[in-house]
């Protein structure tokens, strides 16, 4: 049983986002860049199946620039057993990211597929849904819980209205949520050990995917600014302020 898990680098989330100069992007020439949250929490995942004795390997796999091996070496360091580089200095459209994925997936012969549910850059939550439309098998959003037995998969996963509990079998894509798990700090001699586990590096042009994006960013702006917030002396102040300031109450 294999598990394929898919990272992306992003802007670390502890940095304050920024338009650049041109106004078309996120600034990012000297900010920290880490992997994205959500990727972290399906990592951990993958690696917690293991140890269960669920799944025998972990393979991570990010599509990006040659800086991107810093986030696979990251996730080795933290339990994967091997990584999958796909170079490209493009910034693939959720669908070409499906596309990819789903031959890396055929390819090693996955039986599941883990992704986070989405990237806090650009927030799209859509390659998990397109990757399982395209490998044309069951999908699990928003997993806030992963119990696997042999070929059987059960997820519990956040709703509206509470949770509920979805089963199926492999191959199948699951998107992982916050709540799902923690993740785990990579300890020093593990980050020394991920040095030496196998990368394997190859480029877009393999996989025969379009690289042009059918996505076009017009323009990136920094939020308005707020003003400032006054304190009350008690309720009744607070009820004036609202009606009479804010117009928020009649």
């Amino acid at each position: 049983m294999k598990a394929l898990v898919a990272i992306k680098r992003v802007l670390d989330y502890n940095v304050k986002a920024r338009p650049n100069d041109q106004g078309d992007a996120v600034e990012l020439a000297n900010c920290k860049m880490s992997m994205n949250p959500f990727c972290e929490i399906a990592v951990e995942e993958a690696i917690r199946l293991k140890t269960k004795g669920a799944i025998d390997e972990v393979i991570v796999v990010s599509i990006g620039s040659a800086k991107c091996e810093e986030q696979i070496r990251s996730a080795l360091a933290l339990g994967a057993d091997r990584g999958i580089h796909v170079q490209t200095d493009v910034d693939l459209s959720s669908l070409s990211v499906a596309k990819v994925l789903k031959q890396v997936a055929q390819n090693e012969g996955a039986d599941i597929v883990l992704l986070g549910k989405q990237a806090i850059d650009s927030d799209n939550n859509q390659t998990g849904q397109m990757l399982a439309a395209l490998m044309d098998c069951a999908q699990f959003t928003f997993a806030s819980e992963v119990n696997i037995d042999g070929q059987n998969v059960e997820v519990t996963r956040e709703v509206d209205t509470g949770s509920e509990t979805l089963k199926g079998q492999v191959p199948v894509v699951i998107t992982t949520d916050l709540r799902l798990n923690k993740p785990r700090f990579a300890k020093l001699p593990d980050i020394m050990k991920a040095k030496k586990k196998p990368l394997e590096k190859m480029t877009l042009s393999e996989f025969g995917v379009d690289e042009s994006s059918t996505v076009s960013v017009l323009e990136v702006m920094a939020p308005a600014k707020r003003s400032a917030g006054v304190k009350v002396a008690d309720v009744d102040e607070l009820i004036n302020k609202l009606k009479n300031e804010a117009k928020v109450i009649a």
